[in-house]
């Protein structure tokens, strides 16, 4: 393939690109054909000869798009993702083209270097302690696998068990405390590292999902040896945040780790309006957040955020003959995630935070705020909807058929999300809360603005009725 087939290939994909995002907020707010229908599409026998770039990449266009869900979109508000800002976007392809594997610093500098500096300006944006380690990886997800994992490491550490070398066969035991309405993905960490998601101490919560504090201190009067402690910095159905500075002094007493997840949460310390919510969170140990929720960045991109640099080092360095070493003042991306070889995140990370800067950052988050309040005020306007939760940032949730006996509603609920979804003006998904049927939503999309809320309040309050008043009424 010569130079410029090279650039007529790009510039092909581009256009379609383009053109997709171009229309993003006149489509349908949900795919236009199902899972089935998507594989019927794609699948075939492995092909025997190969095909003509060009003709690749618009067959993939044209089977791919039907099956496309609009979350880039100004009207989903479906789950707690953002909208993968073109200027991310930009950078990402730039990362493929480049083709850079960014475990090594000396095998890939500028990404390396570019990794360094985001890290330190997100440190900067959350007001966290700037001597903390970052490791770029695919999201909150595996971000609390990696904290949780120096966390595991340093614990045992302390009583004198060396976890990354002896493993958990003969370990001293590890308490986990953590929220009745955690997020399940903290959950699957643990099970992952070896720590059980069952036999865990769970602590109750109050009605927005905040760990109560009297509760959290009578179990913690219980408990001797290592200790981990997991707190929330935006509860995925309310948005709600547990009280750092009074669970982390009671935490301290027994000589906990205390790890927060703030997958969304974390980015109000960004917002000054809203930072309040999360003050003391930054006298954690551990912190994991996404950059592919508020800062808009391209799937894949979270960070794993830890005050103890060696305890981050311990549990997730990868060494090897052939690797090369790193000396004083080089940071080695690899030393702080589990990936060797790895996509250089750091691109796109620095890249959003170039374009949007401090101030942009925190404009979006509170103008995400005030829209989800906006949304919930006109929803609650409307004879037999319930707005269930105070909007402390930018979850609700919503309940339909208020009044009426609870399978009824519940009922009612989840033929409102239903129908919600067929019309395919706005998109929000169903959820239990409290055993209940709720319809959640979730205003986190960068083009998500006060037309595109009143937009899909109209449309969630027309798909209720639709499914309240009998037919012919």
């Amino acid at each position: 393939m010569d130079d410029r087939s090279v650039r007529d290939l790009f510039r092909r994909a581009a256009d379609h690109a383009a053109r997709f995002r171009e229309t993003i907020s006149d489509r349908r707010q949900g795919p236009e054909v199902s899972y089935l229908d998507s594989l019927d599409a794609f699948r075939e026998a492995v092909p025997e000869e190969g095909t003509a770039g060009a003709e690749v990449i618009d067959t993939l266009a044209a089977k791919a798009e039907p099956g496309l869900h609009a979350m880039t979109g100004p009207r989903f508000f479906g789950w707690v993702i953002g909208g993968s800002h073109p200027v991310g976007v930009a950078a990402d392809w730039l990362t493929s083209a480049w083709g850079q594997n960014a475990g090594n610093h000396h095998a890939a500098p500028a990404a390396a270097a570019a990794e360094a500096v985001a890290a330190g300006w997100l440190l900067d944006l959350l007001e966290l302690p700037r001597t903390c380690s970052v490791g770029f990886v695919t999201g909150a997800t595996v971000a609390n696998f990696v904290c949780l994992a120096a966390a595991r490491g340093e614990v045992l550490r302390r009583v004198g068990w060396d976890a990354e070398a002896r493993g958990l066969f003969g370990a001293p035991p590890i308490t986990v405390l953590i929220g009745d309405d955690a997020h399940a993905t903290v959950f699957s960490a643990l099970q992952f590292l070896g720590l059980g998601n069952d036999r865990v101490i769970r602590l109750k919560t109050d009605a927005l999902g905040r760990i109560g504090a009297s509760d959290f201190e009578e179990q913690t009067a219980k408990i001797s040896g290592p200790s981990i402690v997991i707190l929330q910095a935006g509860q995925i159905n309310t948005g709600a945040f547990d009280d750092f500075a009074a669970l982390i002094s009671i935490a301290r007493r027994i000589g906990a780790w205390v790890h927060v997840d703030g997958a969304f949460g974390l980015w109000a310390r960004a917002c000054p309006p809203k930072r309040v919510l999360a003050t003391a969170a930054d006298e954690a140990d551990s912190w994991a957040t996404d950059g592919h929720k508020w800062l808009q960045t391209p799937y894949d991109c979270g960070y794993a955020i830890i005050r103890d640099e060696e305890a981050h080092r311990r549990a997730m360095t990868i060494a090897a003959s052939y690797l090369p070493p790193s000396h004083e003042g080089e940071r080695d991306p690899s030393h702080f995630v589990p990936e060797l070889s790895r996509r250089a995140r750091g691109f796109a990370t620095w890249a959003m935070i170039r374009h949007l800067g401090r101030k942009g950052i925190a404009a979006m988050v509170e103008r995400h705020c005030r829209v989800a309040g906006r949304m919930a005020a006109r929803l609650s306007l409307e004879d037999g909807i319930a707005v269930l939760n105070e909007i402390v940032l930018n979850q609700f949730m919503v309940r339909f058929g208020a009044g009426r006996p609870d399978e009824e509603a519940d009922r009612l609920t989840q033929k409102t999300v239903e129908r919600l979804q067929a019309d395919g003006v706005c998109f929000a998904g169903g959820a239990s809360w409290r055993g209940r049927k709720v319809m959640r939503v979730s205003v986190i999309s960068w083009l998500t603005d006060d037309s595109a809320a009143d937009t899909a309040a109209d449309a969630i309050i027309a798909a209720w009725r639709a499914v309240s008043e009998p037919a012919g009424s």
